[in-house]
């Protein structure tokens, strides 16, 4: 199709996603342009080579935080999305700033960011840091209303050892944080199972045994981390 004929035929659906998804990544971008953070993937590829360093034989501590700005909608939709993007700067620069050695700081995507500790501060130390950053975040919109941060937090070979799995507890403790009110700081915790039954096809259960066998993984441990992907698709 020449571009003449492309001007001349109707606008589809189609055109309307594509032209969302341009504007959607626009906007990512202005604020990943303007912190230049490391991004999504890259905060799971950092976090698997430390896992599978020897960190734990040497004694040293790898710690994750996820860090989501409370009610963040509300700021894009009352003052736009510019103001949206500002906040977002000023809310990844003063962490960054506010970092201990040996931390880093990632762009998980919308308004979240994630931390990777890596060192010798202890557990509860890390977690009296998140909290006075918590403490100390005073990032205001325009009519002066001081943003909070909500803080989920998981350490490795404490809580998991697997990077999904560890990902996971921390995701888990930070929806805990929203649940409670907001504006705190959760640390993982020992899960209480409860038995549910399910039904699957044979062929879903012979490859998720596959799967468990390759991975070196339980089939529950898989089906908890499929069910928290399947619940945050849809922000539950």
């Amino acid at each position: 199709m020449n571009p003449t004929e492309n001007q001349n035929r109707p606008v589809t659906v189609a055109d309307h996603k594509e032209l969302g998804r341009k504007h959607a990544e626009k906007k990512l971008s202005a604020v990943n342009d303007a912190l230049q953070f490391p991004v999504g993937d890259q905060f799971d590829e950092e976090l698997n080579l430390l896992l599978n360093s020897d960190a734990e034989a040497s004694g040293e501590v790898i710690a994750i935080a996820l860090i989501d700005l409370d009610e963040f909608d509300h700021i894009n939709r009352d003052f736009g999305r510019e103001e949206g993007d500002r906040i977002l700067i000023e809310a990844g620069r003063f962490i960054r700033d506010s970092l201990p050695e040996g931390a880093r700081v990632f762009r998980i995507g919308g308004d979240e960011f994630g931390i990777i500790f890596h060192g010798t501060l202890e557990r509860e130390e890390i977690f009296l840091f998140l909290n006075e950053l918590k403490n100390r975040y005073d990032v205001r919109t325009p009519d002066g209303v001081r943003q909070t941060l909500t803080i989920g937090m998981g350490t490795a070979f404490e809580d998991a050892s697997r990077c999904a799995e560890l990902i996971r507890k921390a995701d888990g403790a930070l929806f805990r944080a929203k649940v409670a009110g907001r504006d705190r700081v959760a640390m993982a915790r020992e899960e209480k199972m409860v038995p549910k039954t399910s039904h699957f096809t044979q062929d879903q259960l012979q490859r998720l045994a596959k799967l468990s066998k390759r991975e070196g993984v339980g089939e529950a441990i898989l089906l908890r981390e499929g069910l928290d992907l399947l619940l945050k698709k849809y922000d539950i």
